[in-house]
């Protein structure tokens, strides 16, 4: 008893093979392109980075330079909590009357 042996067309094998192997290929240009978006990404993120710390640098350099206003030029602020730890509370001290009256 001979048993029937299958027979394999070529065609149908060599289309499998080849729809793998796109199928590969889509897989690692899909990876590829989501590898250089991650990448894009990170280079956008440090390049803001970079410019925000150097227009902060040159804010921080320009404001030091800038001469600083006198503080007798600026009135102080009125109400509570107005007066700051290092500047003591003033007394104000109005005459009334000068005359001096006699018994």
């Amino acid at each position: 008893m001979t048993t029937a042996t299958p027979l394999i067309n070529n065609t149908q094998l060599s289309v499998n093979v080849t729809t793998k192997s796109q199928q590969q290929s889509l897989y690692r240009s899909s990876g590829a392109i989501v590898a250089a978006i991650v990448v894009g990404v990170i280079i956008i993120f440090t390049v803001v980075l970079l410019i925000l710390k150097t227009y902060n640098r040159h804010t921080r350099v320009r404001r030091e330079l800038q001469p600083k206003a006198s503080k007798g030029a600026v009135p102080p602020a009125v109400g509570q909590g107005s007066q700051g730890p290092c500047q003591p509370p003033s007394v104000l001290f109005i005459p009334g009357d000068s005359h001096v009256h006699s018994r």
